[in-house]
């Protein structure tokens, strides 16, 4: 139990980990057309670029829109997107790549894929695979836009301690209750994220040191999500009470 807690409280500092530089970006200019694409918006590529980086809280316009004053005048307040697609004969594989404007790439996400024959569904999901691992890099106003998908730059090392005897002031988990439906693991940069049938983003798990066991955050609270006897749960304290649901996973 004690390593248990240890991990969670590396959550609480992992986001002060080295991240990318990217606190004065508010806008993302996207293009009207892909470098390996013959036509603007084809498949609707970009338009699905737009949109979810839109989603994610910044301000994006069109390269061949009406900018505001203030990029319009210094384009290095605005990073530049771009898909990079690998060529493949039964995969489509599409990279999300974001550019400073001296074309440094600042930063770039997983390899999305997809196995579709459809090219207009293929491309789609590749594209929202690769956003996936973006899914924790959100601006707000007002704030410096949070990116937690950089990796801690030295290794974790594993604290050995024995489990101590529940006691009487020891919290208590409550009884387990059954979370309803199944939740599919799409991988990310540092773990997973949990997603429904919608498909909603409903958790993301953080890798650590111990197998089938991940720091947790549902957005409202954080905890973590262990495998015990076959089954996975979602730990967490709630009124100093220590509660867990146990949860349907597919990965």
């Amino acid at each position: 139990m004690k390593r248990y807690f240890f991990i969670i409280l590396l959550a609480l500092s992992f986001s002060a980990q080295a991240q990318p530089n990217l606190n004065h970006y508010k806008y993302i200019i996207v293009p009207e057309k892909f470098g390996f694409l013959k036509q603007a918006n084809q498949y609707n590529l970009n338009n699905l670029t737009k949109a979810l980086f839109d989603d994610l809280g910044f301000t994006t316009y069109f390269d061949n829109a009406d900018l505001p004053t203030e990029i319009a005048g210094d384009r290095c307040k605005a990073l530049t997107a771009d898909i990079e697609e690998k060529n493949s004969m039964f995969v489509t594989n599409l990279t999300v790549v974001l550019k400073d404007c001296k074309g440094t790439v600042v930063l770039k996400s997983k390899e999305g894929k997809s196995r579709e024959k459809e090219y207009k569904t293929s491309f789609n999901l590749a594209l929202r695979d690769a956003f996936a691992s973006l899914s924790d890099f959100r601006y707000t106003a007002g704030n410096t836009p949070e990116a937690s998908i950089s990796t801690p730059t030295a290794p974790v090392k594993e604290v050995k301690t024995e489990p101590t005897p529940a006691s009487a002031t020891q919290p208590i988990a409550t009884e387990a209750k059954q979370t309803d439906g199944v939740l599919y693991a799409q991988a990310t940069a540092n773990g997973y994220q949990l997603v429904d049938a919608t498909p909603k983003i409903v958790m993301n798990l953080f890798k650590t040191s111990v197998e089938d066991f991940f720091i947790a955050s549902n957005g409202n609270t954080n905890g973590v999500v262990l495998k015990k006897n076959g089954n996975w749960f979602f730990e967490y304290y709630k009124n100093n009470v220590l509660v867990s649901d146990k949860l349907s996973i597919k990965f």
